[in-house]
């Protein structure tokens, strides 16, 4: 018999082990102990047969951007089940001991991102945010269509090991400027300290051991807030002498890059894509929309090449959800849920919803004018799935036409949810 308890402290080492095992790394010891570090901070159960750990997961106590509001959220991690003991519930008695307690704390919603697609629909989890890698060919300026914004730009040093109070003045420049800009864009977490020091400004990349340490440059008078910030590491070219190979030009990877408007945005790509002693900048997980993809005077320098599912979302609680987001039109529809997971969440309820506010109560016996599982209206939440879209490829049936653009119109948002914070 599998029991499903909370995973003490002293049992964080034995969870690390089974996550090890399940997605098939080993860290070095400087990784494990920010493993270690990290699920300290969180939520963690446990999935025990007898005294064997057979299944964990954890969560992160985070707040989410949803379009005109803040959210607790809890952002799950380290999702495992050991290999002999899957397809025998334990993930299932996970996720639902998860969610539970997430109802119990008065979250309205939960995220996550998915190792592997095919899992978490069936919890009810949408693909809710898209993030797009885009490569930059820089061994010729940057073509751009708009004047950069020309103020300065300078250098912030990120981390500094014999100087401990080096990474706090980094936090401190750029992390009020990202907490502010969480607003401008739905979908994203906040970041404390700790993650901004031990996941984004870490003397080594995780992944890629020839990066070098993150560099930051912002954009603002001296003595006045930045307007923007680029935070990046590079790699340098590859040595060729005596191969035959052709030379791989010195690499920049832009990890994030924030502007107030498209002119500081043109100025910081400009000057990642200018550094000397390399001809590629690459940046993962940037906004489908991205202006840069706009502003950019030759798309054949600036491609997308790859565009993939980002934040997955749970609706824990849909009414706590609909009516704690503001609404972009006025909506009037009666949604049939279903919900397998979560059945509080399920049946046919009326939304009534405007930029004034909105109100979700039960509306048994009224005919329904859209049927749809909660697993769609998550990723409809945040106004970057569209129901239509779904709609016409049958996960969504439309009782009243028009039923589905209603919903849309009241979810769309100025700018498409993204987040580039993996966890």
């Amino acid at each position: 018999m599998v029991e499903i308890r909370e995973v003490p402290e002293s049992d964080i080492d034995r969870a690390l082990e089974l996550a090890y095992l399940v997605f098939h790394d080993r860290p070095e010891k400087e990784g494990r102990e920010r493993h270690h570090e990290l699920l300290s901070h969180c939520t963690r159960i446990g999935a025990y047969d007898g005294d064997a750990m057979v299944g964990f997961m954890a969560a992160h106590a985070f707040r989410l951007s949803v379009p005109g509001a803040d959210l607790p959220c809890p952002g799950l991690t380290f999702v495992s089940v050991a290999p002999t003991h899957r397809r025998r519930g334990v993930l299932t008695a996970l996720m639902g001991e998860m969610l539970r307690r997430a109802g119990e704390a008065g979250s309205p919603v939960a995220a996550l991102w998915a190792s592997e697609a095919a899992i978490y629909g069936r919890f009810g989890y949408g693909s809710a945010t898209q993030g797009a890698t885009i490569e930059i060919d820089s061994t010729r300026p940057l073509a751009l269509r708009i004047e950069p914004d020309r103020r300065p730009l300078r250098l912030v040093a990120p981390a500094d090991p014999a100087d401990p109070e080096a990474p706090k003045d980094a936090v401190a420049v750029v992390g009020p400027y990202h907490e502010a800009a969480r607003a401008v864009r739905a979908g994203r977490p906040t970041r404390s300290d700790r993650r901004w020091t031990e996941e984004w400004l870490t003397e080594q990349d995780e992944e890629d051991e020839e990066l070098s340490p993150p560099r930051i440059i912002v954009l603002g008078e001296p003595g006045e807030p930045i307007a923007g910030y680029v935070l990046y590491r590079t790699k340098p070219d590859s040595s060729t002498e005596n191969t035959g190979a052709a030379r791989t030009p010195g690499l920049v990877r832009v990890d994030e890059l924030e502007a107030d408007t498209p002119q500081v945005a043109a100025a910081l790509w400009e000057c990642v894509a200018s550094l000397d002693l390399t001809g590629r900048v690459t940046a993962w997980g940037r906004p489908a929309d991205d202006p840069l993809l706009h502003f950019a005077a030759d798309r054949d320098q600036v491609r997308v090449t790859a565009v993939f599912p980002a934040l997955w979302l749970r609706l824990v609680d849909v009414a706590a959800a609909l009516t704690g987001r503001s609404w972009a039109a006025p909506v009037e529809l009666v949604l049939e849920l279903t919900d397998v997971r979560l059945p509080e969440n399920a049946g046919r309820f009326l939304l009534k919803a405007g930029p004034d506010g909105a109100a979700y109560e039960p509306a048994a016996g009224r005919d329904p004018d859209l049927t749809l599982d909660v697993r769609e209206l998550a990723a409809c939440y945040l106004g970057g799935t569209r129901a239509v879209e779904l709609a016409a490829a049958a996960l969504v049936v439309e009782h009243t036409p028009g039923a589905a653009a209603a919903l849309d119109a009241g979810l769309r948002t100025a700018l498409l949810p993204h987040t580039a914070d993996e966890f």
